[in-house]
């Protein structure tokens, strides 16, 4: 297993960023060489089922993933409860999990915090390159969070 955790500071209220994080589609805009899309018939709460499809032409593969966390933010004053959402993912290439939080701030701003903890098939591969996959994953979800915190923030 591979596990990283990235967190980033945001300019913009926790339901702001919230909103923008559960647009499952939207990842794609920050998300280099991924494009996702919405398999159920709501996108939010738990249950809901989208894949994202990472990577160029034949090196593509599929990454579906299925909420199984689903807390919005309660409130933008700092002490209110945080936003959860945990993900599960169930694909032949990426297994394991992710989530999010995003804690309320002074000043209208939150953090937002991510972690995968994901195993690559074929999973003797990750055994031998946690480390590489770990820092390739931190420094992907870290320009990830940099593309979210812009957009959020510009909005």
């Amino acid at each position: 297993m591979s596990r990283f955790t990235v967190s980033r500071d945001v300019r913009a209220t926790a339901t702001e960023t919230w909103a923008a994080l559960v647009d499952w589609p939207r990842h794609g805009d920050w998300v280099p060489l991924t494009a996702l899309r919405v398999e159920s018939e709501r996108p939010d709460g738990v249950g809901a089922r989208f894949v994202a499809r990472t990577g160029v032409g034949p090196l593509a593969f599929d990454d579906p993933m299925t909420v199984e966390t689903w807390e919005p933010p309660g409130g933008d004053a700092p002490g209110d409860s945080p936003g959860r959402c945990a993900i599960v993912k169930h694909g032949r290439v990426v297994h394991g999990g992710a989530s999010f939080t995003v804690t309320p701030l002074p000043g209208g701003h939150c953090r937002v915090e991510w972690t995968e903890d994901v195993t690559v098939s074929p999973r003797r591969l990750t055994r031998y390159a946690a480390p590489l996959v770990t820092l390739i994953g931190r420094a992907g979800f870290a320009a990830t969070l940099r593309g979210l915190a812009r957009d959020v923030e510009q909005s």
